[in-house]
């Protein structure tokens, strides 16, 4: 876990129960993303790699329902 990072909760993330979101950071060009239950775990990735994901979740081709 990185120390002296300031995590954002998502703005989609339901309200009250801090452990059911996903929190984002900006730091050194990387977008860090964590889940509330799971702060130690966090993913760091570039700004594209992350509108890749993004589009690819959109796009479904994660297999959503």
């Amino acid at each position: 876990m990185t120390k002296g990072i300031v995590w954002q909760k998502s703005s989609f993330s339901g309200g009250g129960d801090s452990s059911n979101c996903v929190e984002l950071a900006a730091t050194d060009g990387l977008i860090r993303l964590r889940e509330g239950d799971d702060p130690g775990t966090e993913l760091a990735v570039t700004p594209a790699q992350l509108d890749r994901l993004l589009g690819g979740v959109k796009g479904g081709q994660f297999g959503g329902a």
